[in-house]
């Protein structure tokens, strides 16, 4: 889930390259793509939603096993995920206010003469 979300949030990117340049091939203003709204929700989600699974599954290792996280490999890799996750969360959330302010701004189609 969270390379997944990285991946997504990455994508939108990637989307928004081959809209611009669609626009400036046609020369005309083409609907911002859907797809792009998509890939920057799923980022978003995918990233928080691994945080509560990894946080889950710590709390069961406890709960159940009554020990410290770094004793388990399961405990090892929630824990690192946490982390990983609070620093990717950041970066999704700037990719998607990118889609919402690039979806307003439209582009400069250029010498369309």
């Amino acid at each position: 889930m969270t390379v997944g979300g990285v991946a997504g949030s990455l994508h939108t990117e990637d989307i928004q390259s081959g809209w611009a340049e669609r626009q400036r091939e046609v020369c005309r203003h083409m609907p911002f793509p859907t797809t792009e709204y998509v890939a920057a929700w799923a980022g978003l989600i995918l990233g928080v939603t691994a945080v509560v699974v990894c946080v889950l599954l710590a709390k069961r290792i406890r709960g159940r096993y009554g020990i410290r996280l770094g004793e388990t490999w399961l405990g090892l890799i929630a824990y690192v995920g946490v982390w990983f996750n609070a620093l990717t969360i950041p970066m999704e959330l700037i990719q998607l206010y990118a889609v919402y302010s690039v979806a307003g701004s439209g582009i400069a189609l250029g010498d369309c003469g």
